[in-house]
């Protein structure tokens, strides 16, 4: 996203990964150039169940905000409770609209009193606060490498690497570590978007490369796959985890002047009408992040997420797509008139997909929810689509009808099954059980 003082970084260039002859380089749309599709997507698919994958893609800036007001700024405009947070400890910070829309989350990390980092996101509403003079803090940019690893690998993989024990690095935990073979100071983080073990390793953008190369020479023992943005959507939907961008919009696209800047586009598509933006933005209780609203602050949004949490309407499920219908899609490619829409894989609108929603019904065509873009996984075998519902239709085994395609153009009826919300039934990294896991410092 296009953000005052913030330049895409690289152009044409790769200059957080080394390249690699046999990887497909796709630009994404933030103008990074990042892997794409690093060792097929159907085995990059498996890599958090089998081994490990390794993922640069979300590598770029990073913002840290200082001062005595920091804090204070953080927690006027955030739904979390910013003053019971640990040093050192990551945590899951949200903002929203005054309507209670999802305008930003991200990981922040706090390393002083005083002093916050983030990575990710879209941080316009936070710079736009600390640029307007309210807030006795400022912030700094600079651009840095974010490798992601996660399965049950991937701790082994790293303790090899910085030839150190791990096993006690707590969830959301950070530690600075060096990579001895490089005489590189790297930062680890326990955390990640697949639902089980999963780590990241950051630090300045032009030691990148080297760490990023030796990381995947430590893992080749272990069989380490090069994660892609091709596959990336599919840990993100199996685990649980919704993300602006892939599986719904930033309601900062309402600000005409955030949608004329962003280098992301507002791209509305599915087969809701594009003049229904509400439905491809996302309250609280649509993505099942009302557990994290504390009501002991005044935030931007509170009034209406105290509206919506006395009375909530809709949750998020996953729906299940019946294979006879997917099989049909394809099969109209080889009939005359026009062909249904055509689904990519294993996101089957390629990403970034925030913007496309489907319209769910129920057995009278009553519209009861929003499907975001389907997604396969190629270890479960199955498509699903991450769903904002209707509580009323949120029991698993409810079975209705979701209507794939693009406004305006052939529609395919596609029966869905609704089922649990993450469906991931890996072992969750926040309890992972570390005894479990091979030491790689041997």
């Amino acid at each position: 996203m296009a953000v005052s003082g913030i330049d895409p970084v690289g152009g044409n260039e790769l200059v957080f990964e080394p390249k690699q002859s046999d990887v497909l380089l796709y630009t994404h749309k933030t103008g990074i150039v990042a892997t794409w599709e690093g060792d097929g997507w159907y085995d990059e698919c498996r890599s958090w169940f089998e081994t490990s994958y390794i993922h640069a893609g979300i590598s770029g800036f990073q913002l840290t905000i200082t001062g005595p007001e920091a804090q204070k700024m953080l927690s006027d405009i955030s739904i979390n409770n910013v003053y019971k947070w640990p040093i050192g400890k990551c945590k899951h910070l949200v903002q929203l609209d005054n309507e209670g829309l999802i305008t930003n989350h991200a990981l922040f990390m706090r390393d002083a009193d005083d002093v916050f980092r983030t990575t990710a996101g879209i941080p316009n509403q936070i710079i736009g606060c600390l640029e307007s003079g309210a807030y006795d803090a400022k912030y700094a940019i600079d651009f840095v490498y974010i490798f992601q690893f996660s399965g049950p690998k991937s701790l082994t993989i790293l303790e090899k690497l910085c030839e150190c024990d791990l096993h006690d690095v707590g969830f959301l935990d950070t530690r600075k570590l060096v990579i001895p073979s490089l005489g590189i100071e790297t930062e680890l983080c326990r955390i990640g978007m697949s639902g089980t073990l999963a780590y990241e390793l950051r630090g300045p953008k032009d030691d990148g490369p080297a760490v990023y190369a030796a990381a995947l020479e430590a893992g080749k023992e272990y069989g380490i796959k090069r994660l892609g943005w091709r596959s990336y959507p599919v840990n993100h939907s199996f685990g649980g985890f919704p993300q602006q961008t892939c599986s719904f919009e930033t309601a900062m696209f309402k600000d005409p002047v955030f949608r004329e800047a962003s280098l992301a586009p507002f791209s509305p598509k599915g087969s809701i009408d594009p003049a229904d933006e509400r439905s491809r933005y996302r309250s609280l209780s649509e993505v099942n992040w009302l557990w994290m609203a504390k009501f002991d602050h005044d935030f931007i949004g509170r009034a209406a997420v105290e509206a919506e949490a006395a009375n909530p309407t809709r949750g998020i499920v996953t729906l299940i797509w019946n294979p006879e219908d997917i099989v049909d899609i394809y099969k109209s490619l080889w009939e005359e008139g026009e062909p249904y829409k055509f689904m990519e894989f294993p996101s089957g609108e390629q990403q970034p997909a925030g913007g496309h929603q489907d319209y769910v019904t129920d057995a009278s065509g009553n519209v009861v929810g929003w499907a975001s873009s389907p997604i396969y996984s190629s270890w479960y075998h199955k498509t699903i689509s991450p769903c904002a519902i209707d509580l009323a239709y949120a029991e698993p085994g409810t079975e209705l009808t979701l209507k794939w395609g693009d406004y305006g153009k052939r529609i395919k009826d596609v029966r869905v099954t609704v089922a649990k919300y993450p469906y991931i039934d890996a072992d969750d990294n926040r309890d992972y059980d570390m005894s479990t896991v091979e030491r790689g410092n041997k």
